[in-house]
């Protein structure tokens, strides 16, 4: 058996919402510290790891120096 949302049950739950306003005590992270943890929230697979950006940059790098030699 689902449960099944009639409009007259979305409009109370808008109007309760609209009424608790859960917004207002939703702050997010406070200090340095817990805003770099959750910038990180995102990033769930290995391209992300600390070896793989060094590699990326020691890449990134190696393409400009040919660019630049070959400019």
């Amino acid at each position: 058996m689902s449960y099944q949302r009639t409009p007259e049950h979305r409009a109370l739950r808008a109007a309760l919402i609209q009424q608790w306003k859960p917004w207002q005590n939703a702050t997010g992270p406070q200090t340095a510290t817990g805003k770099q943890t959750s910038a990180r929230n995102a990033w769930k697979h290995g391209m992300r790891s600390r070896a793989i950006q060094d590699e990326l940059r020691t890449l990134r790098a190696l393409v400009r120096s040919c660019a630049g030699r070959l400019a």
